[in-house]
């Protein structure tokens, strides 16, 4: 089938939209300018979706403008349905998901981006003439049969890994490790029968071929994720993400759309480079992640210990040595999440800055439940960016702070991520919050651990008061004896 040539102004629409999907992903990079990144990637989208319609209808010799069929306009009014049909549901799921449920949603929609891909690269499988792909001999042009394997391989492989992350994200699905026997071996196996496979599609485009590869994606997916323990789900979620960018690149090579290529490169490479420098601060094998199965090495899911003699403090007791501190380092968890407390824990802040009190806020790489979860809760609560730091820039001053203030974290402050080679979490960095003078730990209850099923030592130690209660509850009455 013979390609019609793209006009100039398409390629430079196109290569608009890609500089505006750099500047979001650079204003997405820091909470103080993610809301003007958000609006260059809608900006971005909005383009290149209007240029490839706009691109479908032809233009006549001498015009600038085009000129649809009948066909083309029925076919438009169909596009722009289902855009508005997704649309609604997007905004209707913005509006109502809560900031606890957002890396579940996130992975959800990282599942829809990848069975696209697979729905696109089948539909061009059995439609070649549509897509522009079918050679002189009839047959799918060898290149075009490649990148339709791959981003069939690719958006499958995503899709079900991001459906048992969502399953475990969203409590339906154990969060503690699935460990199979031989699992390395069977993911290996599996991993070359697919690359194999799409490479001999290359001269065979029989059915079998592509179904086969579909089939394999699809489980290699599902076997890569559920060996991931809780505490390493927000590396999981970057991986994912990253996934998903490849998928829709490989697909831009199928539909021959430049903004595509581009936009799912871009989303690809900095999905990679998040997961590296994830995985770097987590003290994780970077390959390993790729594997699947990370973090789980050390064995099994830990159990919870014996119960040990731990101390019981009282909002009372909190708000009077909180008061009396000079320093004061809080670190916040999904538990603050759950409760919604950020808010509360904002005006704790600023009641003991009016003290005299200095307070600073310790982001650990993984707290939550996806990549910079406590940041967007913290600039929610519209907490000073200069106050909150990441593990590595803060970890030595909790040596000097009077009272370490943790609320519903758990894995990122357990010491047993230091010497426990047992332990899930054992090598991944945590807080250390046993060098402070004094340390608060905010949960519901004693029975509870943390998401990677783990007792924490923290507990027991002989300068931790435990407040037992709603973390937003509990922060709420440390105000009022704060404000009296």
């Amino acid at each position: 089938m013979e390609h019609i040539a793209v006009p100039a102004w398409v390629a430079l629409a196109y290569l608009f939209a890609g500089v505006c999907f750099i500047l979001a992903l650079r204003g997405l990079s820091s909470p103080a300018t993610s809301q003007r990144g958000n609006r260059m990637g809608m900006l971005g989208m909005a383009l290149a979706v209007g240029t490839t319609l706009l691109l479908r209808a032809p233009v006549p010799e001498g015009s600038f403008l085009p000129q649809p069929t009948p066909d083309d306009l029925v076919i438009l009014l169909q596009i722009l349905a289902a855009i508005g049909l997704g649309a609604a549901i997007g905004w209707v799921i913005a509006r109502r998901i809560a900031m606890t449920d957002m890396p579940q949603l996130v992975a959800a929609f990282h599942s829809l981006v990848g069975l696209a891909a697979v729905l696109v690269g089948w539909a061009a499988y059995l439609n070649p003439e549509a897509f522009g792909i079918l050679g002189a001999d009839g047959q799918i042009n060898p290149v075009s049969r490649l990148e339709a394997g791959l981003g069939i391989a690719i958006g499958a492989i995503t899709f079900s890994g991001s459906v048992i992350a969502f399953l475990k994200l969203a409590g339906k699905m154990s969060g503690a490790p699935i460990l199979l026997p031989l699992r390395h071996v069977i993911n290996l196996g599996t991993l070359i029968a697919i690359l194999g496979l799409t490479g001999y599609f290359m001269t065979d485009q029989s059915l079998w071929v592509i179904a086969t590869v579909t089939a394999l994606a699809f489980i290699i997916g599902f076997l890569l994720i559920i060996p991931i323990g809780g505490a390493d789900m927000p590396v999981v979620v970057s991986m994912l993400n990253s996934y998903s960018g490849w998928a829709a690149a490989a697909m831009g090579f199928t539909l021959h759309n430049t903004a595509m290529i581009i936009t799912g490169a871009l989303v690809g490479s900095s999905g990679a480079i998040l997961s590296y420098i994830m995985c770097r601060a987590m003290n994780r094998g970077f390959i390993s992640v790729i594997a699947g199965g990370f973090g789980a090495e050390a064995g099994a899911i830990g159990e919870a210990k014996e119960q040990r003699p731990w101390k019981r403090g009282s909002a009372e007791d909190a708000a009077y040595m909180l008061g009396e501190a000079e320093k004061v380092i809080i670190i916040p968890g999904y538990g603050m999440a759950v409760s919604q407390a950020q808010h509360a824990l904002r005006e704790m802040a600023d009641l003991l800055k009016a003290k005299g009190v200095e307070v600073k806020y310790a982001i650990h790489p993984v707290a939550g439940r996806m990549p910079g979860h406590m940041n967007v809760l913290l600039a929610e609560a519209n907490v000073p960016y200069d106050e909150v730091f990441e593990l590595e820039d803060i970890n030595s001053e909790f040596a000097t702070a009077d009272v370490a203030f943790i609320i519903g974290a758990n894995d990122v402050v357990n010491p047993a991520a230091k010497t426990d080679k047992s332990s899930p979490i054992y090598g991944m960095p945590v807080f250390d919050v046993d060098k402070a003078k004094q340390v608060f730990f905010i949960k519901r209850s004693m029975g509870g651990v943390g998401y990677a099923g783990v007792d924490n030592d923290v507990f027991y130690m002989d300068q931790t008061l435990m407040l037992l209660a709603d973390a937003k509850k509990m922060v709420e009455d440390i105000n009022k004896g704060l404000a009296h």
